[in-house]
């Protein structure tokens, strides 16, 4: 387990695979994910055999995907309040009963659309409740200096995987069938639990300010609320993902109508985007040195564009692997860019409920993408959408290029600078809502800039727990100012104490600089009071 308090040099991009607990995760999930693309890939190709519509192949799509964006918040919640190892392997069970029913239905030819889509939907409630949690533990096995490599690393797993699974499907699924196939997927999960069992991960400590999932799922929405940078990584992420979504939703229909080809190359094809994207990955340490997280957002829309269009044209086989080797290497520079910077812009207490908001926008991105597509298709043709989404691709990418990525090198370790709340009686935790009041004293001829640097803090105030926040002066004194901020309860407020970044702070120093009393700010905390019950 990584030592969060030490600070090693800048580590080489398989760094983390030293550390046997990250090796060891990294080659299960690479394993499970294998399976999961083997079971998409049979499920997509076999909705073409039950039904020619686009609609209804694009359902498939969206059923996989919808569910991540419906739960992806819920889920993100629960991994920051519960052993996130357990958790993981309550749901890699309940996936593997989903593949097993697959198998059953398989084997007896009674698979239909509806069950497919059920099943389908089923598998991406599965994927939404283990994404965030994935992403949460990265932390947890590598130092910091280790996260952009675990989190590149990470990527470069899911698009081996989509390299390995969709040839292997396709193949399995033409030589033996979908029953094979899907049983293939549940013997993945049996590696992940095993995995899984293995990781000797501690027990989460008693806190008794520990969150409940309701004040959690509240901080982790306040939290996306109030950061900007997140909102950048969103703006960018849904639109990118909106209209790159086309070719994963009508691909199928490409290689079957387009290309004229069978299972097995559609199971190439999808190999093709996961080889292109580990080539990508390899690459992508060259282009971080000559290019920005703006820069290579932005190459990676040019491509998918260029790549979307050129399948529009029904290219010869060989051209479109090709094709599809380019649009991997797009696909996982513009995942690998977007994460690493949601990543790298988010303190650790709310990790997983904001990655669970990037995970939400992203797939609801490609479910409404996938949906819209296969209606857009059914209106005016296969290639004409193609051509569409191209345009959309290129068009929102050099207007977003103007919106910047956040860097993402602020310090978000807690400063633990705030000291305890005075108190002339032990607070109930559960007490509230609590108003914060701190007087400051400022020159008329400083009003302005004081202002200005305390808005910047009051994002922090509200990231960190406070519903409300505002600034008022005195009427009798128009030097003397007062910041106040409202939280729901006197443990949110506890909890704000160990919240505070050093990035945090240095934006509160910048603010003290402004007070010219003859000592500190004086700091009240006001609890409310029930009329009814005048005691407490």
């Amino acid at each position: 387990m990584a030592d969060p308090t030490k600070s090693p040099p800048p580590a080489g991009s398989f760094a983390p695979l030293k550390r046997s607990v990250f090796a060891v995760l990294w080659a299960a999930t690479v394993l499970g994910n294998t399976g999961s693309f083997m079971r998409d890939v049979a499920s997509s190709w076999l909705v073409t055999d039950l039904s020619a519509s686009p609609a209804a192949v694009a359902a498939i799509q969206a059923a996989g995907t919808l569910p991540i964006f419906l739960l992806a918040i819920p889920a993100g919640v629960l991994s920051d309040i519960l052993d996130r190892r357990r958790f993981l392997i309550c749901v890699q069970l309940m996936l593997a009963a989903v593949s097993g029913t697959l198998v059953i239905l398989a084997s007896t030819g009674t698979v239909t659309v509806s069950s497919l889509i059920a099943l389908t939907f089923l598998g991406g409630v599965g994927a939404a409740l283990v994404g965030p949690v994935w992403q949460s533990i990265v932390p947890e096995l590598v130092p910091r200096s280790e996260l952009k490599s675990a989190v590149a690393l990470n990527s470069l797993g899911i698009n081996i995987a989509r390299s390995i699974g969709p040839a292997v499907g396709g193949f399995l699924l033409a030589a033996f069938g979908a029953a094979v196939t899907y049983g293939a997927d549940v013997a993945s999960y049996v590696i992940v639990i095993a995995a899984l069992l293995w990781w000797k991960r501690p027990a989460n400590a008693e806190d008794e300010l520990s969150e409940r999932f309701t004040g959690a799922f509240r901080a982790g929405l306040r939290y996306a609320r109030a950061s900007r940078e997140l909102h950048v990584v969103l703006l960018r992420a849904a639109f990118f993902f909106a209209f790159a979504s086309a070719i994963w939703a009508l691909l199928p229909l490409v290689a079957r109508e387009l290309l004229k080809g069978d299972a097995a190359f559609y199971g190439l094809l999808l190999g093709s985007v996961g080889a292109g994207a580990i080539g990508g990955a390899l690459i992508m340490p060259h282009l971080r040195a000559r290019l920005s997280a703006d820069g290579m957002l932005l190459l990676a829309a040019v491509i998918s564009a260029l790549a979307t269009a050129s399948l529009a044209l029904a290219p010869p086989r060989g051209l479109a692997i090709l094709i599809l080797l380019a649009m991997g290497a797009a696909w996982i520079t513009a995942l690998t860019t977007l994460n690493a910077t949601a990543q790298a812009i988010l303190p650790n207490w709310v990790r997983g409920r904001a990655l669970a908001v990037y995970l939400t926008v992203f797939n609801g991105a490609m479910a409404a993408g996938s949906l819209g597509w296969g209606l857009v298709a059914q209106e005016i043709g296969l290639s004409a959408t193609l051509l569409v989404a191209a345009v959309g691709i290129v068009v929102t990418g050099l207007v977003l290029h103007r919106v910047a990525l956040p860097v993402g090198e602020a310090d978000l370790t807690p400063s633990r600078h705030w000291p305890e709340p005075l108190i002339a009686e032990p607070v109930a935790n559960d007490r509230g809502p609590v108003l914060i009041l701190i007087e400051y004293r400022v020159r008329r001829e400083e009003r302005a800039a004081f202002l200005a640097a305390l808005s910047r803090l009051s994002h922090a105030r509200r990231r960190d727990g406070a519903y409300a926040w505002g600034v008022s002066e005195d009427a009798a004194d128009p030097e003397l100012l007062i910041e106040w901020f409202m939280v729901e309860s006197w443990a949110e407020h506890l909890r704000q104490h160990h919240r505070v970044s050093h990035a945090d702070a240095d934006v509160q120093s910048e603010v003290l600089g402004f007070h010219r009393g003859p000592e500190k700010p004086v700091v009240r905390h006001c609890l409310a009071v029930d009329p009814r019950h005048p005691a407490h």
